[in-house]
């Protein structure tokens, strides 16, 4: 949780939280943002929640406190980042400098308001569905050690390296990561893959219907129906994957080797349609990093 924070924060709006260095040090905003996550949660179970936040008391009490946090977090890192955008060393690399950039040539595209809730949901599409896929993705290679085996060995093959007894560093290592080899990396995808198919990092999802509709098979809803779906579910279904669905086999996202996508609407993980997950290929490419370096350097 930590890394991902970290990354997420530093590509989506340029700020360093060094929530990872050795000291483990506490991060206000993080720890308000798992708060608010939790108690906002809590309100599918607890039907006096608006009550409690009519008299400021209880859950709701802290919740307000903790969104405070939040928000000044938010202003602080719009605030610099104008600064920033109007002086000499201005900077368009992050996702927030360009939605900013933005509005300098459309004015008033995006409030200050709508700059914050896109920091917020930066975080929560970055931060923890990758973290907890990474995860799995170590549970999954420590039940399967043929898994961790094969991909150190691709990372060995890809990267040119020699056993992890011959003394590189973490940054000897990284430097021979680009996007071109990172892509030819076929196992590490699968292996990946897999364990999204059997540990989905949203294990179940629904959506609102924004006018009535008939589904593919007949089904009709109407404006305001909740459906929900649940990939956890889907990736253990014998009809979809066959008689091994429970079975841990990155082999079958392979053929001749090569990684071999399954539709979207099968394999749900990062939803279908034109709610497909935006950020699923840079997913991919920091779980693909990190995976690469755990696995080279350390045994599971």
């Amino acid at each position: 949780m930590r890394m991902t924070l970290d990354s997420i924060c530093q590509v989506g709006f340029g700020v360093s939280l060094g929530s990872l260095s050795p000291e483990l040090p506490d991060i206000p905003f993080a720890k308000a943002f798992d708060t608010v996550n939790e108690i906002i949660t809590i309100r599918f179970f607890n039907a006096f929640w608006p009550i409690e936040r009519a008299l400021n008391i209880g859950k709701e009490k802290i919740l307000k406190k903790e969104v405070g946090v939040l928000n000044s977090f938010t202003a602080n890192i719009i605030h610099q980042r104008r600064l920033e955008l109007q002086g000499n060393n201005r900077s368009d690399v992050d996702l927030l400098s360009r939605f900013m950039s933005y509005n300098e040539n459309e004015p008033d595209t995006f409030t200050d308001k709508e700059l914050q809730d896109a920091i917020l949901n930066f975080v929560i599409a970055g931060r923890d569905t990758s973290a907890i896929t990474l995860s799995w993705f170590i549970f999954c290679i420590c039940v399967n050690p043929h898994v961790a085996d094969m991909v150190f060995e691709e990372t060995k093959d890809v990267f040119g390296l020699q056993d992890s007894m011959q003394g590189y560093t973490f940054e000897e290592v990284a430097k021979r990561m680009s996007y071109e080899t990172l892509s030819t990396m076929h196992y590490r995808h699968a292996a990946m893959t897999e364990t999204l198919r059997l540990y989905p990092a949203v294990p179940r999802d629904g959506k609102v219907a924004a006018g009535d509709d008939t589904l593919p098979d007949g089904t009709r809803v109407k404006q305001g129906d909740r459906v929900s779906y649940v990939p956890y579910s889907m990736g253990r279904m014998e009809f979809l994957w066959g008689k091994d669905a429970l079975t841990y086999n990155p082999d079958r996202w392979l053929k001749d080797g090569v990684f071999q996508p399954e539709s979207p609407f099968k394999f749900s993980a990062f939803q279908a349609g034109p709610r497909i997950c935006l950020g699923r290929d840079s997913a991919y490419l920091q779980m693909k990093m990190t995976a690469a370096l755990l696995l080279y350097f350390f045994r599971f």
